[in-house]
């Protein structure tokens, strides 16, 4: 992705270290890397809290009618006379 097309960083984000991590703090992470695995989760004083999760927006629905619609029983009975 070119420098132009990425979204720009907010002042808020910084960049995230193992010593922070919820498991490397309880003793719980066995892996030895330069930088924080795909399982890192901040500790926070009120203990493992889940991802935030994107917010799911239903669309509008555009169509009142179908595209296209099963025959009828009278319609499929025509055809096969």
């Amino acid at each position: 992705m070119s420098a132009a097309v990425a979204a720009p960083r907010s002042a808020k984000s910084r960049k995230v270290t193992c010593e922070e991590c919820f498991f490397a703090r309880q003793g719980l992470c066995a892996l030895e890397l330069d930088e924080p695995c795909a399982t890192y989760r901040p500790d926070h004083p009120d203990g493992l809290r889940p991802p935030r999760q994107l917010r799911f927006v239903f669309r509008q629905e555009r169509r009142r009618q179908a595209a296209w619609a099963f025959p009828t029983a009278q319609e499929q009975a025509a055809l096969h006379r």
